[in-house]
């Protein structure tokens, strides 16, 4: 590995000048800044991170606990968050939970235990990690008094229920995955909000939740409004199943906008999270509790955006559809 003596012999300069032409620090000339910073690059140079830790007592490295990387939503975020901070000459470090609450907090006491510097958290379902030994930004809902960014899902699941609405549906089923999940809990409450009193809504939950649907949708619900387009994929394969189609015989929206969305036939109607802006404003917040600024409490909350696709069409007189036995 170059070293910033090697750089120094190299040019004919003493070790200080180099050193302090790659921190910015010193009187150095521009143009024997420059010179140094290609002739580095030239050579390979690369600061050790042993070094600066040993210097500043950070090591540039932060920590991300994920709640289950087999959930596609979790990777992209895990990517977002690892190129802001890439921008920021800033390692992560990633820990999977993998659905476990008490692997959560192991997660996090392995990467306390390795040095982090700062911690970035999407909690399991039903937890709240609290307060940890050093900088830390929750990412997951306004409703979680320790989270500090967050999209808006309770404004996402307005924009949804408004869409259905505006379709003329009305009688709807609203289907959730797990009641512990605040999330989820959030984007059932947005829908509710977004639909006016006058509209017959029918608030389901889980296993047991699908296996009302075509039942429900036999007795005159025309939409199926679910809290993530990985339900709207299991909605849709049990409907098709039982010779419900989407949207021919009812409509159907998801949530997150994952890649699929778009590879289902038909199309899914959904919302987007911001998941760059989302991790640029986690980071960010991150780096000024490291550097010791102090923070006011807060909850930024971003929005969504309404995705419209082909599972979703205006109600009509259509008779019910006839159950595959």
């Amino acid at each position: 590995m170059t070293t910033i003596k090697q750089i120094a012999i190299d040019m004919g300069v003493s070790a200080a000048t180099v050193s302090n032409a790659l921190t910015g620090k010193g009187r150095v000339s521009s143009d024997m800044v420059e010179r140094i910073k290609k002739r580095a690059d030239d050579l390979g140079y690369r600061p050790s991170l042993a070094g600066r830790a040993l210097r500043s007592g950070q090591t540039g490295i932060l920590g991300l606990v994920m709640p289950d990387l087999t959930n596609p939503l979790f990777p992209r975020i895990a990517q977002h968050l690892s190129l802001v901070a890439a921008d920021r000459q800033l390692g992560i470090l990633i820990a999977d939970s993998r659905g476990n609450p008490d692997e959560q907090t192991q997660a996090i006491n392995r990467l306390l235990d390795r040095g982090v510097d700062g911690l970035l958290i999407v909690p399991q379902k039903g937890t709240a990690p609290g307060l940890q030994n050093v900088p830390t930004v929750i990412i997951n809902t306004a409703s979680d008094p320790d989270n500090s960014v967050s999209a808006d899902h309770a404004g996402g699941g307005r924009m949804i229920a408004e869409h259905i609405a505006s379709l003329g549906h009305r009688h709807v089923i609203l289907l959730g995955e797990d009641r512990v999940s605040e999330v989820q809990r959030d984007r059932v409450s947005g829908m509710r909000a977004g639909f006016d009193p006058s509209i017959h809504l029918q608030e389901i939950w889980g296993e047991s939740g699908i296996d009302q649907l075509v039942s429900a949708i036999q007795n005159g619900a025309t939409a199926v409004i679910t809290t993530s387009d990985l339900l709207a994929l299991r909605v849709h394969s049990h409907l098709t199943r039982n010779g419900i189609f989407v949207p021919h015989d009812v409509s159907l929206t998801g949530f997150d906008d994952l890649p699929f969305a778009i590879a289902m036939h038909p199309t899914l109607t959904t919302v987007a999270q911001d998941v760059e802006q989302i991790a640029g404003l986690a980071i960010e917040r991150l780096i000024l509790e490291i550097q010791g600024e102090t923070l006011p409490a807060q909850n930024a909350n971003v929005a969504m955006r309404l995705v419209i696709r082909n599972s979703t069409t205006k109600q009509n007189s259509k008779t019910k559809p006839e159950i595959l036995q």
